[in-house]
C-alpha cells in the first residue's frame, strides 16, 4: 500500500493513475469527511475517466493511516502539502467534503500558488456542529452511528449503501470522529470566500440537511469563477448517493477549465 512520511508515521493513500501518462505531474485530490476515510471516494477513483492521477488520502489517524497524537486542522493541512511535494504534483486541483472541504480552503489562503482548482462537497466556509453531535460523540458512539444514516443520507437511498458506509464509520475510533467535528466547529473562513479566485466546482444534494444548499448557494455567490451543481435525490452524502451525477459534473468542470 502506498504510504507517505509525515514525522514518522504512514499516512495512507489511494492513486490511480490516467490511462495515458502525457500529463503524470497532473492529480485530483480527494479529501474525506468527518470520521471518513479513501474508501468514501471509491466510485470516483474507479469510474472516473480523466487524464491526471486521481488520490484519495487517508487523513491521520484514519483507516489505513497511522495514529496521530493531536489531530488539528493546520496537521491535515501540512499533510496534504507533503503529499503533494512527495509526489511532486505541478498541477493540483483539491475536492474535499464536508470537513475535506474545510481542509481545502484552508490549504488554498495557505498555499493559493500550489492549487489550480478547487471542488467544494457539502461543506461551506463555516461549519457550526450542533452541540448534540458532539455530546453524542463523546459519551455515546453507538447512538451517534445508530443516528447518522437519518443525517447523513436521503430517505431514499438504498439500505445497502447506508449499512456499508456506517460500517466503515464504526471503524473510526470515536475520539478521532469527535476531533473531526470539532474542527468543523471552529471553521470559520467566510471573510475570506470572496478572495478564492480559481476555479470551483460547487457540489451539494439538494436533500443535504448537515449542509444545507445555502451554503453552497453561498460560495456561487461569492466566488468569481465558479459553477454550482445541486444534485436532487442526495443527502450530505452525495458522492455515495448519486455517484454518477457526481462523476459527471466533475468530469464536464475539469473539461471546461483544465482540458
Amino acid at each position: 500500500m502506498p504510504f507517505i512520511q509525515y514525522e514518522n508515521k504512514n499516512v495512507f493513500y489511494m492513486l490511480k493513475t490516467p490511462g495515458t501518462m502525457e500529463s503524470p505531474k497532473r492529480a485530483l485530490i480527494f479529501i474525506h469527511g468527518s470520521g471518513g476515510s479513501s474508501n468514501t471516494w471509491k466510485y470516483q477513483l474507479n469510474a472516473l475517466n480523466l487524464n491526471m492521477n486521481l488520490i484519495a488520502l487517508d487523513l491521520p489517524s484514519h483507516a489505513n493511516s497511522d495514529p496521530f497524537e493531536e489531530l488539528s486542522l493546520e496537521l491535515y493541512v501540512d499533510v496534504v502539502k507533503k503529499l503533494i511535494e512527495e509526489l511532486e504534483l505541478e498541477e493540483v486541483i483539491l475536492c474535499g467534503h464536508s470537513l475535506g472541504g474545510a481542509i481545502i480552503q484552508s490549504f488554498y489562503f495557505t498555499y493559493p500558488k500550489k492549487v489550480k482548482g478547487l471542488i467544494l462537497v457539502g461543506t461551506g466556509g463555516r461549519l457550526r456542529v450542533s452541540p448534540l453531535i458532539l455530546d453524542s460523540l463523546a459519551s455515546n458512539y453507538q447512538k451517534f452511528l445508530e443516528e447518522l444514516p437519518s443525517g447523513a443520507f436521503y430517505r431514499k437511498i438504498p439500505r445497502k449503501i447506508i449499512e456499508e458506509y456506517v460500517a466503515e464509520t464504526s471503524q473510526i475510533p470515536s475520539s478521532v470522529a469527535l476531533a473531526d467535528f470539532q474542527i468543523c466547529d471552529a471553521f470559520d473562513t467566510l471573510d475570506k470566500t470572496e478572495t478564492i479566485d480559481v476555479p470551483c466546482l460547487i457540489i451539494c444534494g439538494k436533500q443535504d440537511h448537515l449542509t444545507p444548499v445555502k451554503y453552497s448557494n453561498y460560495f456561487h455567490d461569492k466566488i468569481n469563477i465558479s459553477e454550482l451543481v445541486i444534485i436532487n435525490g442526495a443527502g450530505h452524502m452525495v458522492i455515495l448517493e448519486k455517484p454518477k451525477e457526481f462523476n459527471s459534473a466533475i468530469e464536464s468542470f475539469i473539461k471546461k477549465y483544465f482540458s
